[in-house]
């Protein structure tokens, strides 16, 4: 038995983590302030290296059974203006957050993880301990306060498996769940100064647009709407953090990437040999917390840098032009754009 590994925070990256310790026989607790199943807002879109982390901890087979719907294509919206539908480089998996979290909390408990819900963490982030809260609050970010919201809805036809639909001061995708169902997910930006409107509203799109249209029929679960605010978007170096941290609570990859699931199950697996090393007593705390920030900024850095310049493009008019008509002319940019945040 070795030493206990304590994680604070029970979503992707926290839940993975857990069950790839208790893989390895270390011992782990951990505490989530909410419960299960639950809805979290989300894109709900799996793609990239994330997909290897699943495999490795044979995970895979268990999600496609959960309902796990397999994408291979997308399409981009302008208020007026669409791209042809693109093959995605790589496959994606598509689940709804309240089916996953649920089956990786199974997952870990399972494997003899100790799981403690309802329980909000008060006692700081010392030795063996991983913060794995989710995003880190920014009230305002030059300027602008940015927010997230979350539904599901059925009645809805889409042309891809994924669509992202592009706006002045947002954007919003839209992918195909289990059960004819869609999530529709969106980022939004406002003043301080500007109206707060119904979040259903601002998901339905501007009047007049593309969107608008498409969810002009829509049914959505009201009981599946979630908003999260004070989201930050600035890249973070996992080496200047005094935690251990992982997922968002390291760093937030623009939405709009399609690749923040992937981010949380990979920095979850970059942190498993320096914690299973401080676990048997192989590596002080100082060394598997430096080891963790070294192999996230490595991995992660190039990626982030890479969406933070493709997230300022799209909310420029302009940006959205040249970047639709690149992705539906060139194959071959579309494939450069997408692998330099994957």
């Amino acid at each position: 038995m070795g030493k206990a590994i304590q994680i604070i925070g029970g979503g992707l990256a926290g839940l993975t983590l857990g069950i790839a310790l208790r893989k390895r026989d270390v011992p782990v607790t951990m505490f989530e302030a909410g419960d299960y199943p639950r809805h979290r807002v989300c894109g709900e879109f799996i793609n990239g290296r994330g997909l290897e982390v699943l495999d490795d901890l044979g995970l895979t087979e268990k999600l496609l059974a959960a309902g796990a719907i397999r994408a291979g294509n997308a399409a981009f919206f302008t208020d007026r203006s669409r791209s042809q539908v693109l093959k995605l480089p790589e496959p994606a998996l598509c689940l709804s957050r309240f089916v996953l979290d649920h089956l990786l909390a199974g997952e870990f408990d399972r494997l003899g993880g100790e799981l403690k819900t309802g329980e909000r963490w008060q006692n700081g982030f010392g030795e063996g301990i991983v913060r794995a809260t989710g995003r880190r609050a920014q009230p305002v970010e030059d300027g602008w306060r940015w927010f997230g919201l979350k539904a599901h809805a059925r009645n809805v036809a889409l042309v891809a498996d994924l669509e992202m639909h592009l706006g002045k001061n947002n954007y919003v995708g839209i992918c195909r769940l289990a059960d004819d169902e869609v999530n529709i997910c969106g980022l939004f930006r406002r003043r301080a100064s500007d109206p707060v409107s119904n979040g259903f509203d601002r998901l339905r799109g501007e009047t007049g647009s593309i969107l608008a249209g498409r969810l002009a029929r829509a049914q959505f679960d009201q009981s599946s709407f979630c908003s999260v605010a004070g989201l930050s978007l600035r890249p973070q170096h996992a080496s200047d953090q005094s935690e251990c941290r992982i997922g968002d609570a390291l760093t937030m990859i623009p939405p709009v990437t399609g690749n923040g699931m992937s981010l949380a199950f990979e920095s979850a697996q970059l942190a498993v040999e320096p914690l299973t090393a401080f676990s048997r007593g192989e590596l002080d705390w100082a060394g598997a917390r430096r080891a963790v920030g070294r192999r996230c900024d490595e991995r992660f850095l190039r990626r982030l840098a890479w969406a933070a310049r493709l997230q300022s493009a799209l909310f420029s008019s302009l940006g959205q032009t040249v970047l639709l008509g690149l992705a539906a002319r060139s194959d071959w940019f579309w494939r450069w754009a997408f692998g330099r945040t994957r």
